[in-house]
This record gives C-alpha cells, structure tokens and sequence, in this order.
C-alpha cells in the first residue's frame, strides 16, 4: 500500500497528542482500550448506555481483569478519562472507536443493532477530519456497507472529510502476555488515507507492530479467520475425544504426545463446548454472509456441530458415571466446579458450563455450582447464586463433581478425597494421583 500523507491538522493532532479520542462502548474491548488511550496522554471520553458502567469509571471503580485498578483510578482523577452516556459530546471527539457486542440473534444470525446504533448516534455531531475505527468482530463488508452509509448521512463523504477504518480487537482476558498495549494491530482503512490516520493513532497508543492490509473487507475476515481457525481444531480435537472414549483412549495423553512434535503441529484441547466473545460466534456471522454468494461453507459448519453438541454429550456422559453408582439423573445432586468460558477469569459470556448446567437441570438434576471468580451469573435473565466456599459438607453432599473451568484457585485434591465420582471435561486434576474416582472427557 502507497503511504498518504495524512490530512495536516489530524495529523499534527496526533502527533502531538492534542485530539481528543472517544469510545464507544466500555466492555472487555472497549474500557482497556480507552484506558490506553488516555495513559498514551490522549483526552479521551468514553460512551456507554449503561448509567451503572459510566457511573462506576467516574468513579475510578474497576470491573474488567485486565485493566489496573490503580491506572484507572489515576486517570479519572487527572481528567484524562472520562464516560458519559450523553452521546452529544461526541462533536468534542477526533477519533472514535466503535467497541460494542455483536451477538447473534435467537435465529442465529448476525445482530449489527449495537452497531448501527452506535453509527447513528455518531451522525448527528460528525465533523471534518474525523476518523471513525470499528473494533467488533463482525463479517466481511460490515464497514462498508453498513457503516459507510450510515455515516455519510451526515453530508460528510468518507476518505475526503472524514476517516473511516476497521481494526478488529484482540483480547484475550486472563492473558498474563498480551494485553491491549502490547499486542499487533490489524488495521484497513476504506482508502489509503483513511488506512494511514487509523495507524498513525495506534501508532501513538501501543506498543506493538500495527499491521495495514488494502481494505477493512480483508481486516473483517482476517478476524474471522483468527477465530474459526480455533473453532475448527477445538472441534476436530472434540469429536477425537469422543472417538477416544469409545475405543478406551486416553486423549489428553494423545494431545500431549503430538506436542512434542516441534514442527506443523499446535496443541488444541477438548472440553464442554466453547465460550467467550468471539469464537462460538464468528463462525455464524460468516456462514450467513457466505450464503449471500450461495456459498455452503462445509468445514465450518461441521466443527460448529460438533462443539456446539458437546454440552449435551458431556451430559450424557455424566448421566453414564452416575448409572455406575446406581443413580439416576433425575434427583442426583450435581456440583458444577467453574462457569467461566475459560480458566482464571470471571468472564462467562457464551460459557458452555452455563448449558451443562440447563441441559442437567432438564434431565431433573439438582444443580448448584461453585467458582471462585463469579459469585453469580444472569443467563438470558435468569439468575443464579453459586456456593460461597469449597467445603468437605459440599463435596461430600453431592454425587458428583462436574468439573467445566479448570481454574488455578480450586483445590482439587480436596475434591480427589471427598467426592463420590468426578468428570473432569478439563483435564484439571491431572496432577492427581488417585484417579479411582476420576473420570476424563
């Protein structure tokens, strides 16, 4: 890609640290995000509809892992970072970046209303030289054409009077490695001009390589490719640990073995099903868009099957150990150790453990669950409390332990000692030594 020189007053803004950046959306992407915006001496004026989240950052309280407490409260104190849902001062903003959900609906197709709600608040107060980054993980094309449109409503036309570009996020909560700051940024713009503002902001805020490709088209599968290549090895190493359970195959021994091979060959793991904000996703959002060019995207679709059974099956199972003891589903007590998607966090947004627990409690099991990152979770509007403390009384009381986060805090052989039968869909308890009442995914 030809470098094009930058528009002189944002450029000059930039490089001076004297514009003003804006977030909307203060989530897992959105808040550490705005967090390295102002530490990189940036204004930086965050936009969320929930009172309680802008309320909380004003207030210098933390609610993300991966941002320091002590980095927000300093620069709310400084006047560096501050949140508001009155989406009028925008007009004060240079920059803004777009950090908000994109789920999928109960049909499971892309839901862009977070999006496009966030462009139309844009419009109103958009002016001169303004670059516009979205961040959401979404399908080929969003950029173009939905935001494009949306945002040139204001008379302003893009890569002319302002700048428009999509920079996928990247993080990873829990990651003690890669945070924000630190790790590479994709970056393309919907012509060179808008591709150059958008790195010369990153530029300015992290401290990694940013990357630019020829168009926001090729940044937007770029992301789904991230994720999908994780789906479908996740999904392939699923249906060979149920292969491996048939044919009475130790899998994670398997993995553990291929490992060694210090060439073509990356460790992926079995488990419950898939979680968090981008991996069960993103396959969807491109088999829909994929239909649009009657494309049947096969390979996909099949690691989707898989993962997206394996509640059910890590059920079915849990429903085999308890015949073993002479106990039915139906009215056996069943403690569920972790519903986070992944281990060490408090994150359980699309957590499989979260339909382990529905599809147990469907079959007539008693259900309660203990993780020391979430105290309680809202699934879809239904509450639940967990266990306050991993005790003896509680191990013993139940019939079986399902184990779907294999978090660092949980002391498991205390669970190894007192419970009746263990399935460990995680391979947690694999430094245990008495397996007799161990059973592995």
């Amino acid at each position: 890609m030809n470098t094009v020189t930058l528009t002189s007053n944002l450029k000059e803004e930039l490089l001076n640290k004297t514009a003003t950046l804006g977030v909307i959306g203060l989530g897992y992407v959105g808040l550490p995000l705005a967090v390295e915006k102002a530490k990189a001496g940036y204004k930086t004026i965050g936009f969320d509809v929930q009172e309680s989240k802008v309320k909380m950052v004003n207030e210098g309280k933390n609610y993300i892992g991966d941002v320091v407490n002590e980095d927000l409260e300093s620069l709310v104190n400084s006047g560096n970072l501050l949140t508001t849902s009155d989406f009028a001062k925008v007009v004060q903003a240079d920059c803004v970046s777009i950090c908000v959900p994109t789920p999928l609906d109960k049909y499971q197709q892309p839901d862009l209303s977070y999006v496009k709600a966030s462009a139309e608040s844009i419009v109103p107060y958009m002016h001169k030289d303004m670059l516009i980054v979205l961040e959401s993980t979404t399908y080929p094309g969003t950029t173009e054409e939905l935001l494009k449109p949306i945002l040139e409503e204001s008379g302003l036309k893009c890569g002319e009077d302002f700048f428009l570009a999509y920079s996928p996020e990247r993080v990873d909560p829990g990651n003690l490695n890669f945070k924000t700051k630190n790790t590479p940024k994709v970056v393309g713009g919907c012509t060179d001009r808008c591709t150059d503002v958008a790195a010369a902001l990153y530029e300015s805020i992290l401290e990694a390589p940013i990357h630019r490709v020829s168009s926001p088209a090729v940044a937007e599968m770029e992301k789904i490719l991230e994720n999908i290549y994780r789906n479908i090895n996740i999904g392939l190493v699923n249906e060979l640990a149920i292969l491996s359970n048939k044919m009475g195959i130790n899998f994670w021994e398997v993995v553990d073995a291929a490992k060694t091979k210090p060439y073509g060959f990356q460790a992926f793991y079995p488990g419950p099903g898939l979680g968090g904000h981008c991996i069960p996703l993103d396959p969807y959002y491109l088999s829909w868009k994929a239909r649009e060019y009657g494309f049947h995207t096969s390979m996909i679709e099949s690691s989707m099957m898989v993962n997206d059974r394996m509640p059910e099956y890590c059920v079915e199972r849990a429903s085999k150990i308890l015949n073993r003891y002479k106990k039915a589903m139906n009215g056996s007590r069943i403690l569920v150790l972790g519903v986070a998607y992944k281990k060490d966090i408090d994150d359980y947004r699309e957590s499989a453990a979260l339909r382990v627990i529905d599809e147990l409690e469907k079959e007539g099991a008693d259900v309660t669950y203990y993780d020391p990152y979430i105290p309680e979770y809202n699934d879809h509007g239904k509450f639940k409390k967990g266990e306050t403390e991993l005790t003896v009384e509680l191990i013993e009381k139940v019939d079986l332990v399902m184990i779907t986060a294999d978090h660092t805090m949980v002391d498991y052989a205390l669970v190894q000692q007192h419970a009746k039968a263990i399935f460990d869909t995680k391979n947690a308890m694999k430094d245990i030594r008495n397996r007799e009442n161990i059973e592995l995914l």
